[in-house]
């Protein structure tokens, strides 16, 4: 007995066979093959499957739940490739104490941050006498090679409200006072629409007494 082959029952299936091949192959299912009528069978269920898909359309709920996972995980992609725009070179909290001087009492704090275009250097000191803080800066244009970064304000603020705001000075140095709430941030205009915005975080510790 002669079988026809899977390619063979899906054209069949689908109306691509002559018509000689067409009755043949009817006279083969005639016969109750059942290996060949389980072929048929499958593939008039594919074809069926198909058929439904092309004209189904899913809820309103549904497609706006796929758009919305769609967008979170496109968003965390973009995060995760994105390269960080700020890159801490050197913190000073950051380093180990000097042996046998560890329980020293270090009041002060330096940093130092690249944030295209600019690198920053940081000093933070506590101001004798309450719980607030000096920090004093200095910004270098690296965009520019041998240009200060003059005449740019530089803001120091908390999410209590408080702010100050300073100018830079003709050899890009700042110097401002402030709570040292725990919350603070430095921010500085960038060459495009976002300011640059560098946490402060935990500045100098509690004070009195600088770091913990």
């Amino acid at each position: 007995m002669k079988h026809f082959s899977t390619e063979e029952w899906v054209d069949f299936v689908n109306h691509l066979v002559t018509t000689g091949q067409k009755e043949e192959m009817q006279k083969h299912l005639a016969t109750d093959c059942k290996r060949c009528k389980e072929t048929v069978s499958l593939w008039q269920k594919v074809r069926k499957t198909a058929a439904l898909e092309a004209s189904y359309q899913p809820s309103t709920d549904t497609v706006r739940l796929a758009k919305a996972a769609f967008a979170v995980s496109g968003l965390a992609q973009t995060r995760k490739e994105s390269p960080s725009l700020i890159e801490v070179l050197f913190d000073s909290f950051l380093q180990p104490a000097v042996a046998g001087a560890r329980s020293v009492v270090i009041g002060t704090r330096q940093m130092l941050y690249r944030a295209d275009p600019y690198q920053i250097d940081i000093q933070i000191e506590p101001k004798p006498g309450g719980n607030r803080i000096v920090i004093t800066g200095q910004l270098l244009d690296l965009s520019n090679p041998g240009v200060i970064g003059s005449d740019i304000q530089v803001t120091m603020s908390n999410h209590r409200g408080n702010s100050v705001v300073v100018a830079a000075n003709q050899f890009g140095e700042f110097s401002g006072e402030i709570e040292n709430s725990g919350d603070l941030e430095l921010s500085i205009p960038g060459h495009g629409e976002k300011p640059i915005v560098i946490s402060l975080r935990n500045a100098l510790g509690n004070l009195p007494g600088g770091k913990p």
